[in-house]
């Protein structure tokens, strides 16, 4: 079997080793990722280069492709490879605006009737936002449209004073076409805990896979800004700490309803769905879809997954996906990143990594938007590694995974306090709060 997968970062380094020994790799990244580099036959180009792509997958005759980034997914990649014969794990161009048009998304939970939605509004001109946040009584979410790397999305009460400053933001996104857009989705903000359920579907069956959360602030004890995500952690039963089997469940039934949906409007689902939600006083909300693995999460439950990857794509292009299996063990995932990121002056900075005491210690590396040049590995200004480890609890795949932070060596940051007992007890003392 060979497969291509299309991407870059840690992300697709994670499918990459999941893939590994089972097929023969083949990949396209925009800079070279060290880590995929060693174990595929790679070319170094635009993922979002469709023609590129499809005349690389021809030559070397792929049996079908992995769309790891939802950029290329929006231009349609799908859809060029499968006109060329190659079948692909990921949504064409139309089932994708479940992440690529927020509004699309919102809209299908109305049309049908799917639980976990919230209030909300999409917007394109300022009188409308003005007159909606003059009587809207609650804070909000001010989101663009299309696609923003996870950074457009600022919260009253975290990043905006109040909801006029939120006006002003819409209005911002309207005017500088965020995302690709001139409109804007306003939503209500919801208090809870946020936590990740990712799934494989071949678009009528879900395979879930174990709950993760995310920790999106920059910096510890989740302050400063939004980023693409500092690090994650995953419990051994396959939950988290502060929910329960209902909860998670009910947030599966919701990803369910809304493939089912997808169907009829776009046609099958195929890949992963990412489910973000927040879990309420009266159970899971969900704030928004992507249409791939989520980074980091992707290094929570990759690492464990015990049934065949290559099973499981070839179940996704056949329509007979069966459910998929994972060690009972927890995870904890930290990133590496430059100084000062997300506002990063620390570019193009060289750093040691020393994979082999990091693995002595039980820990894995997974290479994200790094650039290898001379057997030297190089920064750029976003996240550069992820360290992942697993364990019994969360507690020893912490500090096993932050043992293995020491072995990685320049001008760095991480944070510390991402899968600690301390931080866990903060979210199990908030959703008790909120459910008593």
């Amino acid at each position: 079997m060979k497969i291509l997968v299309v991407g870059t970062g840690a992300r697709e380094h994670a499918i990459c080793e999941a893939l590994k020994g089972e097929a023969e790799l083949f990949s396209i990244m925009s800079n070279q990722n060290p880590g995929i580099a060693r174990i595929s036959d790679f070319k170094v180009a635009s993922e979002g280069d469709l023609e590129t792509v499809k005349k690389f997958a021809m030559e070397k005759k792929v049996d079908m492709a992995f769309i790891g980034p939802e950029s290329p997914l929006e231009k349609g990649i799908v859809d060029v490879l499968e006109k060329a014969g190659i079948s692909c794990i990921g949504p064409n161009k139309s089932a994708a605006r479940i992440e690529t048009d927020k509004s699309f998304m919102r809209n299908l939970f109305e049309k049908y009737k799917i639980d976990g939605s919230l209030v909300y509004r999409v917007f394109d001109n300022y009188q409308d936002i003005s007159d909606f946040l003059d009587e809207f009584d609650r804070d909000v979410v001010v989101k663009p449209v299309g696609l923003t790397g996870g950074k457009g999305v600022k919260i009253v009460g975290d990043h905006l004073k109040d909801n006029q400053e939120a006006k002003e933001y819409a209005k911002h996104v309207m005017e500088t076409k965020m995302g690709g857009h001139p409109r804007v989705v306003i939503e209500e903000r919801l208090v809870g805990e946020e936590f990740t359920v990712q799934a494989f579907s071949d678009g009528e069956h879900l395979a879930p896979m174990p709950a993760a959360q995310d920790h999106p602030h920059a910096f510890e004890g989740d302050e400063g800004p939004i980023t693409g995500g500092m690090g994650s952690y995953s419990d051994k039963n396959g939950l988290l700490p502060f929910m329960n089997q209902k909860d998670y469940d009910d947030a599966v039934k919701i990803m369910q309803d809304t493939i089912n949906a997808i169907n009829k409007e776009a046609g099958p689902y195929k890949g992963v769905l990412y489910g973000q939600f927040m879990l309420c006083e009266d159970g899971p909300r969900l704030v928004e879809y992507n249409a791939r693995f989520g980074d980091p999460e992707a290094m929570n439950v990759l690492p464990l997954l015990k049934t065949s990857m290559v099973d499981i794509c070839q179940g996704i292009v056949d329509g007979n996906l069966k459910k998929a299996k994972f060690e009972n063990k927890a995870t904890v995932c930290k990133y590496i990143v430059p100084d000062g990121y997300p506002e990063t002056k620390f570019a193009n900075q060289p750093i040691q990594v020393d994979e082999k005491s990091i693995a002595d210690l039980g820990g894995k590396v997974y290479y994200a938007a790094v650039n290898q040049k001379d057997n030297v590995v190089y920064t750029s200004s976003s996240r550069a590694l992820g360290v992942v480890a697993a364990g019994e609890s969360i507690e020893e795949a912490e500090m096993i995974c932050e043992e293995a932070t020491q072995f990685v060596k320049g001008d760095l940051y991480h944070r510390r306090d991402v899968g600690t007992k301390e931080l866990i007890q903060k979210r199990i003392d908030h959703m008790k709060k909120i459910r008593r």
